[in-house]
């Protein structure tokens, strides 16, 4: 119990740093991570990423590496969320930076990923990176692949409808703030337009290799 207010205060203190790039001043409730997750065909599961894994309350639900044999990739921006989360899975890849997401794929020899669970709001990101940020997740994500993500604020949708089916969004009233949840499936013809792929794809010959932590 003391590990888990220390996780909430710890999780505050970085709030109150760096709002923006938490979006909440408390982890996420287990509710939420179940609402998430529960959906997902594990057995089905290859190659999963979650964005913006925080101090773990997500994390944890997913099934071990070791278990399934599937390749968890964690991408979480905070050095010393980071830290923490490599001494609590050790199973698990980390990367820092979920707008390399594809560089990432590429350093591990991975062609596409199964699922991505994200924590990450699109009100996260100025307007650029967001447009980064949703081609990084097309392109990485197989066709029909799950795209799993919440928010706090109903904002999303529209922009979701243009490159996923929405198989259902779902209030969740145990977490503070309460979230909605939008569980996604990769439309198959899915593209983003190549004016902005020329803008936002990155060169993963020209950029030097992402941060891993093992």
């Amino acid at each position: 119990m003391q590990s888990g207010i220390r996780e909430r205060l710890h999780f505050l203190y970085k709030f109150l740093h760096a709002p923006r790039q938490l979006g909440s001043v408390t982890p996420s409730s287990r509710w939420l991570a179940k609402t998430m997750l529960d959906i997902i065909p594990w057995q089905q599961m290859h190659n999963i990423a979650e964005l913006g894994a925080g101090t773990g309350a997500i994390t944890r639900f997913i099934p071990s590496g070791e278990e399934t044999g599937m390749n968890v990739l964690l991408f979480e921006k905070d050095p010393d969320f980071r830290h923490q989360l490599r001494l609590k899975f050790p199973d698990r890849i980390f990367f820092n930076d979920c707008l390399r997401l594809r560089l990432a794929l590429h350093n591990r020899r991975l062609e596409k990923l199964d699922c991505i669970v994200s924590s990450l709001s699109f009100r996260n990101f100025s307007a650029s990176d967001r447009m980064l940020y949703i081609e990084q997740i097309i392109s990485s994500l197989k066709e029909g692949g799950w795209f799993i993500t919440f928010e706090y604020f109903p904002q999303m949708k529209k922009e979701l409808m243009q490159y996923f089916d929405i198989v259902s969004v779902k209030w969740v009233l145990l977490n503070f703030p309460p979230a909605l949840v939008y569980i996604c499936r990769k439309k198959a013809s899915t593209q983003v337009k190549q004016s902005d792929y020329i803008h936002s794809s990155i060169d993963v010959k020209s950029i030097s290799r992402v941060s891993t932590e093992r």
